[in-house]
């Protein structure tokens, strides 16, 4: 592959540092300032009411970022003139959260019109379904702690695009049966290093795969704990059927978040050929023990991490709208 000149790398540089640069901490501080207590309070509930929407949130927006950037184009519906991602292959059928979007554009749109992008509501209710918080106001009184998470600085500003990529999604998300180097190569496209793909893999501490995701993993992978596999056949068979059925990405704690995923994986009880192609004598076979030792560290990695994530290709100034409605565009 051609290496582009360094003006253009430095240009490329420049662009985007001047987009994360628009991006800020308190930017509906002064337009909309219930804006982030609404996201929480309805983020908080929905999760309390199924504690699978933890995860598919922090999915959701995982998908979203990952193809063409942070800037909502996994929540557009199909037109008769416009296919966007929702029936790619890794998100048809799997996606789930979007009702949860829809109801706190509904409630943001009534309070502050035409002020807070779908985009910016998808990162902070990625954050708030997965963090460790308590939530005290008038209607909730000492809410429960959401799912233990690590916090990060969620920066706003995103505008959200008018089209998305169908084609993007399929071959920008990896997949799961995807190997280390396919992990990798597709973290690395996205300026993510091996510690970043690590630590943002660790987000199946929490969540829940289809057995069609899995199942040729518990029948034809080898590295693979043969007690932890006999548990799954049962609701899996091999040769076809309940391929909607699910299995907790990590069975020690599928609810709560902390570093029992990477114990999962010491054990060769990765769910996925790609969570277990985390360590599987290769490159991030250290990373992947640092973490199953030491929960603080694989917490601030994350976080870290998962701003990085939010940095990419957002959409700011004059680019993309702010949606009306977050499946069409205005």
């Amino acid at each position: 592959m051609a290496r582009l000149p360094p003006f253009l790398l430095l240009l490329a540089a420049t662009c985007a540092a001047v987009a994360n640069a628009q991006l800020s901490e308190n930017y509906y501080g002064s337009s909309c300032p219930a804006a982030l207590l609404t996201v929480r309070t309805t983020v908080a509930t929905a999760v309390l009411l199924d504690r699978r929407m933890g995860a598919s949130l922090l999915r959701l927006y995982f998908h979203d970022c990952f193809v063409q950037g942070c800037d909502a184009s996994v929540l557009l519906d199909d037109t008769p003139s416009f296919t966007g991602e929702k029936g790619a292959g890794p998100n048809a059928g799997s996606l789930r959260g979007f009702e949860v979007i829809d109801r706190i554009k509904l409630l943001l749109e009534l309070i502050c019109p035409r002020t807070v992008s779908c985009a910016d509501i998808l990162a902070v209710a990625a954050h708030d379904a997965v963090v460790d918080v308590t939530i005290s106001t008038t209607c909730f009184v000492g809410l429960p702690a959401q799912l233990g998470g690590p916090s990060w600085t969620v920066l706003l500003g995103r505008r959200d695009a008018t089209t998305a990529s169908a084609s993007l999604a399929n071959s920008d998300l990896p997949g799961p049966n995807s190997n280390l180097n396919d992990l990798l190569a597709a973290f690395s496209k996205k300026g993510l290093s091996s510690t970043d793909m690590v630590a943002l893999s660790g987000g199946h501490t929490i969540g829940r795969a289809q057995c069609q995701n899995y199942r040729n993993r518990i029948y034809a992978d080898t590295d693979i704990d043969g007690t932890f596999t006999a548990s799954l056949r049962g609701d899996c068979p091999q040769g076809g059927g309940n391929d909607g059925n699910l299995a907790p990405l990590d069975a020690s704690s599928p609810d709560y978040f902390d570093n029992s995923y990477f114990s999962g994986l010491l054990s060769h009880r990765g769910l996925l050929h790609s969570d277990q192609a985390l360590y599987d004598g290769g490159s991030t076979d250290g990373l992947v023990s640092s973490y199953a030792s030491n929960n603080d560290q694989f917490g601030s990695d994350f976080a870290a991490a998962m701003v990085k994530l939010g940095n990419l290709g957002v959409l700011t100034g004059a680019y993309g709208e702010i949606r009306v409605n977050c499946r069409a565009v205005n």
